[in-house]
């Protein structure tokens, strides 16, 4: 697997997130949705991460776009967007910042789009909402034959029940391309979709990428998808990222043992394995209820009794390359 850059120029960073932690009061104690996360984007760079239901991936998400559902919040950290600090804004601030400079297509579109509303009509309040437009209806004509939807100036009249689910898809792409932000957050954006529309709706983000400049921060379950798409990947686990690095490097040589688990438990049709399909046994952690330690201590095969109670740094493992395990030690913290 090989993930190769979607630009030939990578250029300034753009998206930086430092020591961000996310909290939601719950009956059984504080759960740390996002746990001291730091991580950056480049211009133009494509970015995935990945990993298993519930390790936190959509809240950093919905954390960009402060979205956070409440009584979520966010307790500390900083999200700087081209030099500025988002969670200093206020929200009127921050709605000219979503859907004009940082994009999003949320992972359901047949929940994400208004059903009473053609689907014209979606587009172009996405348009208004930043920018006198008069010819938005035309736009939205515009972006609906950039996503390759057939016929769109009669199909813009059509609302989303009349419109397959990977035309709806692309709708909810042009919506969040629809004022060439600077950052696109695409959120499962090919779940419940056949390998066929799944590589069409990529082929998409991946020339989008390539005509406008827009960085992709691409959140997944599909690791063989991120592994074709993105240029660096992260993998999170429990609210934190345990280890990140360029793709092919990540995923040719995993430093960390849930990353190692993730790669083992994806099925291969070049070898029948004996047992069948191999799983990552036990279960995720109570995040309201973590342990002092490695959050990955009760399921690893490769534990040490260091891993239980001391929470492991970020050791740089090689160039852009870090992972927070404490087998991983090979050097001084990357952080």
């Amino acid at each position: 697997m090989a993930g190769e850059p979607t630009m030939t120029k990578i250029q300034s960073q753009l998206l930086d997130i430092a020591d961000l932690h996310v909290e939601i009061p719950t009956a059984r104690g504080m759960v740390k949705a996002v746990d001291s996360v730091t991580l950056s984007v480049r211009a133009g760079e494509a970015v995935g991460i990945v990993g298993e239901s519930g390790s936190g991936k959509s809240m950093l998400a919905l954390s960009i776009m402060q979205l956070v559902p409440r009584p979520g919040r966010i307790a500390s950290g900083r999200i700087s967007l081209a030099g500025r600090d988002l969670l200093q804004l206020s929200e009127r601030e921050m709605r000219q910042v979503r859907g004009n400079e940082v994009g999003m297509i949320f992972q359901d579109p047949s929940t994400s789009l208004n059903p009473v509303l053609r689907v014209g009509r979606q587009v172009a309040e996405t348009i208004e909402a930043h920018h006198p437009a008069a010819d938005s209806w035309q736009q939205s004509v515009d972006m609906l034959r950039s996503v390759s939807i057939p016929d769109p100036q009669r199909r813009v009249r059509d609302y989303p029940h009349q419109y397959s689910g990977g035309m709806r898809q692309r709708v909810m792409i042009a919506i969040g391309m629809a004022n060439r932000p600077k950052l696109l957050i695409a959120d499962e954006p090919t779940t419940a979709l056949d390998v066929t529309v799944q590589a069409q709706i990529m082929d998409l983000l991946r020339s989008m990428n390539a005509e406008t400049g827009t960085a992709i921060l691409l959140i997944s379950h599909n690791i063989a998808l991120v592994s074709r798409f993105c240029s660096r990947v992260l993998v999170m686990y429990a609210g934190r990222i345990v280890e990140e690095g360029p793709t092919a490097e990540l995923f040719h040589q995993p430093k960390h043992p849930y990353t190692r688990a993730l790669l083992s438990a994806l099925p291969r049709i070049d070898r029948k394995l004996p047992q069948g399909l191999t799983t990552i046994g036990g279960r995720p952690p109570d995040l309201a209820r973590l342990p002092a330690g490695c959050a990955f201590f009760d399921r690893c095969q490769d534990r040490i009794e260091t891993c239980r109670t001391e929470r492991p740094p970020a050791f740089s493992v090689g160039p852009g390359r870090s992972a927070r395990c404490w087998l991983a030690d090979e050097g001084k913290p990357s952080c």
